[in-house]
């Protein structure tokens, strides 16, 4: 299991999150993805708006979404349900 943080260097919410991803990252697998550059891969997850963070198995299936600035905690909590 994995994140995929989707974001853009444009995007102020972005700009805010982007340490707490970091955090997050420490204690779990993140994988950052500029939206900008990584345009097939938005599209294939229908990735609407950015911050977006999407929980996927090692086949890239997809298990839990959270679009928007969301606390550390809760980002380790979510991954840890589905570990």
């Amino acid at each position: 299991m994995k994140y995929l943080y989707f974001s853009a260097p444009w995007c102020g919410p972005c700009r805010m999150y982007g340490p707490v991803m970091d955090k997050v990252s420490q204690e779990v697998p993140v994988q950052k993805i500029n939206v900008d550059e990584s345009q097939e891969l938005a599209m294939q997850y229908s990735v609407r708006s950015v911050p977006t963070v999407i929980l996927v198995d090692n086949t890239g299936k997809e298990f839990a979404r959270k679009v928007g600035v969301q606390s550390k905690d809760e980002m380790i909590q979510l991954f840890k349900s589905f570990s």
